[in-house]
C-alpha cells in the first residue's frame, strides 16, 4: 500500500492531503485509537476466548500498562456468570409513535414487572418500507432493560397495549455491565 505525501498548498505553509489519502488512512487512526484508547471495552465474544489464555492478556498488559484490567469487582461479563444474583438480561427496542403513546407503554411495562427501566428517547426519525412505500416518521424510541426470560410476556404486552398493527420488538443481549445494575435488574422484574 502506498501514500502519498503531504503537499503544501502555495498560498500557505500549513500540509494539504488530499480526501483520497485521508480516507485510506482513517481505518489506521480509528485501529489505532481502538488499541490506544479501549480496546478491552470492545472485544467481541471471538476475542474473549483469546483474553482468556493468557496470552492476548499479558501482550495488552505490556502495551497498555495499569490501563488494561480484566477483572473488576463492578463489572460483571454474563456469559458462564455462575452467580445466583443476576439472571440473563436482554435490552429490547421498541418504536412508538409519540411522547403520550410512550409514556403509557412504558409505565405499563414498569407497572407489570415485565422491565426494571424504560428510556424513552424522543425525537427519532425513522425511515422504513410498509405496503410497498418508502415511510418517514417521527418516534420515539423505547430502550427496555428486562430479563431474557421475559421476553415472550413483554413482546405481548407490547402488542396488546400498541396501536401499530406490527410493532417493534427488538431484543439484544446485555453480555456485561455493572454488577450492583444488573443485581437491581433481577430485584425489579418479576420471575
Amino acid at each position: 500500500m502506498s501514500f502519498s505525501t503531504p503537499t503544501l498548498n502555495s498560498s500557505s505553509s500549513r500540509p494539504f492531503i488530499s480526501t483520497s489519502t485521508l480516507r485510506r488512512r482513517l481505518p489506521f487512526v480509528g485501529a489505532f485509537c481502538m488499541l490506544t484508547f479501549g480496546l478491552t471495552n470492545f472485544y467481541t465474544p471471538l476475542c474473549s476466548s483469546a483474553l482468556k489464555t493468557g496470552f492476548v492478556q499479558s501482550l495488552l498488559r505490556s502495551k497498555l500498562g495499569s490501563r488494561f484490567s480484566t477483572k473488576s469487582s463492578n463489572f460483571i461479563q454474563m456469559e458462564g456468570n455462575t452467580s445466583n444474583t443476576t439472571v440473563p438480561s436482554i435490552v429490547v427496542y421498541v418504536t412508538v409513535p409519540n411522547k403520550e403513546a410512550g409514556k403509557k407503554l412504558s409505565e405499563s411495562i414498569v407497572k407489570e414487572k415485565l422491565a426494571a427501566c424504560v428510556n424513552r428517547v424522543p425525537g427519532i426519525e425513522s425511515v422504513y418500507l410498509w405496503e410497498g412505500k418508502i415511510q418517514t416518521d417521527s418516534e420515539e424510541l423505547l430502550i427496555i432493560k428486562t430479563r431474557q426470560s421475559l421476553l415472550e410476556a413483554l413482546t405481548d404486552h407490547v402488542k396488546a397495549n400498541h396501536e401499530y398493527d406490527v410493532p417493534e420488538v427488538i431484543s439484544l443481549p446485555i453480555t456485561g455491565g455493572s454488577l450492583k445494575y444488573l443485581e437491581w435488574l433481577k430485584e425489579s422484574t418479576r420471575e
